[in-house]
């Protein structure tokens, strides 16, 4: 926890801000160093930490400092038995101690599954653009290591129809096995968070190969597998009592429960009652008997029957809208279920019947997918799918851009634990069953202070010539605020000319209506005249995790990856 003083930063080529200079002297008494309880003060009164937690930190942290200058042979008789102005402002860069969000699951995790955003792959196997690039585990594995919940996998038979594939159907990427997926996510689904993985099926199969599926899945996840008793659930199972399991969803295959022949309905009843008696009197010799009414064939029996060991494996039963997207928004009262969307259906229904979305998605779910244009594997704006409560909005986590960093900044929420409960009000329904609508303009319920003081670490990370053959590089901070239309708005510091180490000492305030959803995206850029500036690093963090005070905030490339030592020194304030 304290390897930044280990690291022994530098950060001496710029001077602490005023700021953090007037804290040191007003925390520490006017002394050159300050103590253990003075720091813990800090922490409480300035940066607004957990008293307990903030006891134990401060503790250790100048135990360490101390034993650092021991160590170096750098401690004076007047430096006291506390921390100096160096070792606080080194602190304070610290994304490690001092980081800009809640590191911990803290959000309430018993409620349905339905309550939650959920972090959500598209395509989960492919390695690269959506028409010809490799299928494979590889960036399955990539996905669970960096909290993805939600896999997705199209399976399609092989060439002999024996055999499971995954490969995204009519286009020239090379396939991967379904086995070999299952088996990766069974190694990796919970190294990064222990609530569930669900695995999405877009199923292209023959019943003799979904009975096949059915076996890879029991036999490969064992008691991992969660799957429910009964054929439909009322309310979905909350990520808590779900904590290391694996589910499925998948669209039933449609089967004889919709059929004129009532002996079908015995056969699905015995299956999901587990009665060996009962399966071996109705698929057995007695059913070989057909009456007039029952003139099924061996081979249609035998695909009954593989039907139900399939379909008995699914937890979120899954569709896409059959009519009018009006009437596959309604919300039953005997199951609760999946839809799924494209971008393009969510804008036009978002604009229609926003409404009816959020109503639906208070107990079903709702999954939104990439238009089939993206074949570069781009993605679109995910706040429009979760200002109205959608749940799984699916990205190609192997695209790249601004869109995937929203999507990366909000599940650095909770811990980055890949479940982030949605807030209050888009569950909530009013007397007249009225809910939360996006297209309205609320009250301002807070304002945001955020200053940005000073950057630090790109001469550590890039080459000298990185961004300017001749001089040193000219950096400029830009603020963005994502959610409902009524916050979005941006900001931008002035250019410092010729610094590794800008100091801007500048505030902005935005004022937000639904700060629950929304977003501050932060990025640094240096001017260039004549061509376009370039690019010094990023990141998204959600409002409702920001921790008030001054704080280390890190930056990312552009595929997210962060940086080893560039950020940024920040202070964020809430009124």
């Amino acid at each position: 926890m304290f390897k930044c003083f280990n690291r022994k930063l530098k950060v001496t080529e710029a001077e602490p801000p005023t700021e953090v200079m007037a804290a040191f002297t007003r925390f520490s008494i006017g002394r050159s160093t300050m103590s253990a309880d003075q720091f813990r003060l800090f922490l409480i009164a300035y940066q607004g930490q957990d008293e307990v937690s903030a006891a134990e930190d401060a503790e250790q942290i100048v135990e360490e400092a101390l034993l650092q200058r021991k160590e170096k042979d750098d401690l004076s008789p007047d430096d006291g038995d506390g921390i100096s102005l160096d070792e606080f402002f080194r602190y304070l860069l610290s994304d490690d101690l001092n980081g800009p969000i809640h590191c911990k699951v803290h959000h309430d995790m018993t409620a349905p599954l339905s309550h939650y955003f959920i972090f959500t792959g598209h395509n989960s196997y492919l390695t690269g653009n959506q028409l010809s690039s490799d299928c494979s585990d590889a960036p399955i594995i990539r996905a669970l290591q960096s909290g993805v919940r939600v896999i997705e996998l199209d399976m399609w038979p092989n060439s002999a129809k024996d055999d499971i594939l995954v490969l995204h159907g009519r286009t020239l990427t090379s396939p991967v096995t379904l086995i070999k997926c299952l088996k990766s996510i069974n190694l990796y689904a919970f190294v990064k968070s222990p609530y569930p993985v669900i695995i999405t099926l877009e199923d292209h199969l023959t019943p003799e190969l979904q009975a096949k599926v059915a076996q890879m899945v029991t036999e490969t996840f064992g008691d991992l597998l969660y799957y429910p008793e009964g054929e439909c659930l009322l309310e979905f199972p909350s990520p808590e009592s779900l904590k290391h399991r694996i589910i499925i969803s998948t669209k039933p295959p449609k089967e004889y429960l919709e059929s004129k022949s009532p002996k079908n309905k015995e056969i699905i009843a015995a299956l999901e009652n587990d009665s060996d008696d009962e399966k071996e009197r109705l698929l057995g010799s007695e059913f070989d008997s057909k009456s007039d009414e029952d003139q099924d064939s061996d081979e249609a029996r035998n695909s009954d029957q593989k039907r139900p060991e399939y379909k008995l494996l699914i937890t979120i039963h899954a569709g896409k809208p059959k009519g009018s997207l009006t009437d596959a928004l309604k919300v039953a009262e005997d199951m609760v279920k999946r839809l799924s969307l494209s971008e393009y259906e969510l804008e036009k229904v978002a604009d229609s019947n926003g409404t009816d979305l959020v109503r639906f998605t208070q107990k079903n779910i709702l999954r939104i997918y990439p238009k089939g244009t993206r074949v570069t594997s781009s993605n679109y704006k995910p706040n429009i799918g979760w200002m109205h409560g959608a749940q799984m909005v699916a990205f190609n986590m192997q695209g790249y851009g601004k869109s995937l960093w929203m999507m990366q900044g909000m599940f650095r929420a909770n811990g980055g634990c890949g479940y982030v409960k949605k807030p209050d009000f888009l569950m909530q329904q009013g007397p007249n069953k009225e809910v939360f609508d996006p297209k309205s303009t609320n009250e301002v319920k807070m304002n945001l202070k955020v200053k940005v003081f000073m950057g630090h670490g790109w001469k550590l990370d890039f080459s000298r010539t990185h961004f300017d053959t001749f001089s040193p590089p000219d950096f400029y901070t830009k603020l963005y605020i994502i959610g409902v239309p009524a916050d979005a708005t941006k900001k931008k510091t002035q250019v410092i000319e010729d610094n590794w180490f800008p100091v801007w000492n500048e505030e902005f305030i935005f004022p937000l209506t639904e700060p629950e959803l929304a977003l501050l995206r932060i990025e640094v850029r240096e001017y260039d005249m004549s061509d376009k500036d370039d690019f010094g690093g990023q990141t998204c963090l959600p409002i409702s995790e920001l921790r008030p005070g001054i704080r280390a905030v890190p930056l990312y490339d552009k595929k997210g990856e962060k940086y080893q030592s560039v950020k940024l020194l920040m202070r964020f304030q809430f009124t």
